[in-house]
């Protein structure tokens, strides 16, 4: 994009000084004046011309030049700006992480509690079962003396 920008302006830039020197070459071949006059006229008006464009060029230069410096700046706001939205995005992540963490640990506690709770159950539940077989066992089972 910047060279196409430069190339336009050199365009414009070439055919500004031509224009002007055509133009005023023109003018004096045409105006009633002696050789001499029209030779010193010329030259001086190509001074002018070529001071012209040298000015101009010196303005276009200054202007892209504090073009290419907000460019800059407003690149390099715009890349501080993400880096703190990826700061901020990075905190977040990182306390929602927490947060999951500990509800996991809540839940896997809990879970641990239940297991632990049923294997209890279960336990107890087997020991009076054979309890009750061992009591039936002794009952109908002749014990010798």
């Amino acid at each position: 994009m910047m060279s196409n920008r430069d190339s336009d302006f050199g365009a414009f830039l070439t055919g500004f000084v031509l224009g002007g020197v055509l133009g005023a070459v023109i003018a004096l071949l045409y105006a009633p004046q002696s050789g001499e006059e029209t030779r010193a006229v010329i030259k001086e008006k190509s001074i002018e011309i070529k001071d012209k464009a040298v000015e101009t060029a010196e303005e276009a230069r200054l202007r892209a030049e504090h073009a290419l410096e907000d460019a800059r700046s407003r690149a390099e706001k715009a890349l501080e700006e993400t880096r703190r939205r990826a700061e901020e995005l990075t905190q977040i992540t990182k306390q929602r992480t927490t947060e999951l963490q500990k509800r996991g640990q809540v839940i896997l506690e809990e879970q641990k509690t239940r297991l632990e709770g049923a294997i209890d159950s279960g336990k107890k539940a087997a020991k009076r079962t054979r309890d009750n077989l061992a009591g039936g066992e002794s009952s109908t089972t002749p014990t010798k003396s």
